[in-house]
């Protein structure tokens, strides 16, 4: 059973920058279009930011200009890099990999707050 792993979350204040990271062991990495999700308690989940297996990004509105989604084929990692973080930020992000199959990891907490 492949299973990815996200890392990275935890609490932050407004304005401030974390860096999450998704390991994605024993999958053809460079064939899968990565992804990251959100899930905001009580609202359904969204997604955040994607990378192709080109390389191309595309980005939620919402996050656009403050977030940037990079792919690492080498070490089978996919980060998201956060700036200015706001408390609308505030939720369980996940990490998708879709390609033959699709997988997804358990999630890593963001929380925005003063």
């Amino acid at each position: 059973q492949v299973q990815l792993v996200e890392s990275g979350g935890g609490l932050v204040q407004p304005g401030g920058s974390l860096r999450l990271s998704c390991a994605a062991p024993g999958i053809i990495f460079s064939s899968s279009v990565m992804s990251w999700y959100r899930q905001a308690p009580g609202k359904e989940r969204e997604r955040v930011a994607g990378v192709n297996i080109g390389g191309s990004t595309d980005y939620a509105d919402s996050v656009k200009g403050r977030f940037t989604i990079s792919r690492d084929n080498a070490k089978n990692t996919v980060h998201l890099q956060m700036n200015d973080l706001k408390p609308e930020d505030t939720a369980v992000y996940y990490c998708k990999a879709a390609g033959r199959s699709t997988y997804w990891g358990l999630g890593t907490q963001v929380t925005v707050s003063s």
